[in-house]
């Protein structure tokens, strides 16, 4: 994919509430304009990369881009898991991703179980990837550094 690695931002919208509910894995949800916006060559899949709240650290992440097949869903989404612990929520506040590289391709599970396994060993995988030297620079792109202004509620 030649948009690699792609960058974008937007506010964290509420999703459909699966991700910490039932599958105990937090997503942070792009508001549609962010999603329509991709470039036509990132297909939908699991992607890997990096990610910040606000002006907040710069964290692994990974990010499912498209119509979550387990879930049937009508619109297409951009669900991000970042890899670290939050205290709390942050809807609305800035949520910025840097996508590196690509996964796998999404796909249909025939159990909740087998969908959690997978993600899960797509977050193993994502974390592995991302020491990468070629990945690992990244994480410090000038990208990250929003300035304080445009951050809101302070954080």
């Amino acid at each position: 994919m030649r948009s690699l690695p792609y960058f974008c931002r937007g506010q964290v919208v509420r999703g459909f509430g699966r991700g910490s509910k039932q599958l105990g894995i937090p997503t942070a949800n792009f508001p549609d304009q962010v999603v329509d916006n991709l470039p036509a060559d990132v297909s939908t899949g699991i992607y890997y990369g990096w990610a910040s709240v606000g002006s907040g650290d710069v964290h692994k992440m990974v990010v499912s881009i498209g119509w979550n097949p387990y879930y049937k869903n009508m619109k297409k989404s951009m669900e991000t898991h970042i890899i670290h612990t939050f205290e709390e929520d942050f809807y609305g506040e800035i949520l910025s991703v840097a996508i590196v590289g690509y996964l796998r391709p999404e796909k249909n599970f025939d159990s909740l179980e087998s969908l959690i396994s997978a993600i899960q060993g797509d977050i193993e995988e994502a974390k592995k990837r991302l020491d990468l030297p070629e990945y690992l620079k990244l994480k410090d792109d000038n990208f990250f550094q929003v300035p304080k202004s445009k951050i809101m509620n302070g954080h």
